[in-house]
């Protein structure tokens, strides 16, 4: 089976075994994004045509690619939902080198009844074989962070942060970016950035302070995006930590991510642990099992 996490901006391809085993890896930029005129069939075809050559007759795709501008729009599935439901709602798509299903996401109310929904970040979530035996909470950062309750095999409910969009628009379009250079991720700015973001005055007046401080020749400008980073990643972990009741998170993701927040949450008094971006290898090749594809 072919797994395929197909998102906004990435391609990222599994070739998975029945036992589950990742036999191989492709990852390139070609996401929904950026591939021309729609031709998602002819770019499939570019990235794994070796391992259809190979034998392969069944890809499973998850992410972007199942939405509005994607190549088949998968509808919603309600929470809760885990494997099963997910199996029972994949989406076909005319392909003729293969059989091709698209995951769908999910839909669900924050604790205010205010609507959400997820695509891709499902399918790393159920990877997780600790969550889907005991429960609980998972963080996938990204763009748009997502943070996952996890009961009885099923994912209940989510949130979404648009942590990773923010830091992007603040960098590249305001008055803070003009005072910025590249710099290292983490260390002593993030540490500091994460600890301003537990102080009074809230998210909007700390901003500003990154501007300030840069002003006063307290932060230096290779310094400032790791301070940036660490507000807002510290406001996003606080907020969803203060409405969780489980003090372990699994986080999920990409290293150098995982590791931020991996702090971050430490930080606020949780324990954090890492699991690395092919979970969604594993959570697609439950999918299909349900599936009766494995």
């Amino acid at each position: 089976m072919i797994g395929v996490d197909w998102g906004r901006s990435s391609f990222r391809a599994f070739r998975v075994a029945k036992d589950g085993t990742i036999r191989d890896r492709r990852s390139v930029p070609r996401g929904v994004l950026n591939v021309p005129n729609g031709r998602f069939g002819d770019t499939l075809r570019d990235e794994i045509g070796p391992w259809l050559a190979a034998g392969e007759a069944h890809v499973l795709l998850s992410g972007m690619i199942g939405g509005r501008q994607g190549w088949k729009e998968a509808p919603y599935v309600p929470c809760p939902a885990g494997p099963a439901e997910l199996a029972a709602g994949l989406v076909d798509i005319g392909f003729d080198w293969a059989q091709v299903k698209v995951v769908p996401g999910l839909s669900g109310v924050d604790d205010s009844g205010v609507a959400e929904v997820m695509r891709g970040e499902e399918s790393q979530v159920i990877g997780v074989q600790a969550l889907l035996r005991a429960g609980g909470l998972a963080c996938v950062p990204g763009t748009r962070s997502k943070w996952v309750r996890v009961r009885d095999g099923r994912i209940t409910g989510f949130t979404t942060h648009m942590t990773g969009e923010i830091f992007a628009a603040l960098r590249g379009h305001t008055i803070l970016g003009r005072m910025m250079r590249d710099g290292p991720t983490g260390g002593v700015p993030f540490e500091a950035g994460l600890a301003r973001s537990a102080e009074p005055g809230g998210l909007l007046h700390h901003l500003f302070g990154v501007r300030a401080l840069t002003l006063a020749d307290r932060l230096k400008e290779a310094e400032a995006p790791a301070y940036l980073s660490g507000i807002l990643i510290g406001h996003e972990v606080r907020s969803a930590v203060a409405q969780a009741s489980d003090s372990v998170v699994q986080v999920i993701g990409l290293p150098d991510m995982t590791a931020l927040y991996a702090r971050a949450i430490t930080g606020c008094g949780g324990y954090a642990e890492r699991h690395d971006g092919e979970a969604t290898a594993r959570g697609l090749a439950l999918i299909a099992d349900h599936a009766r594809w494995m």
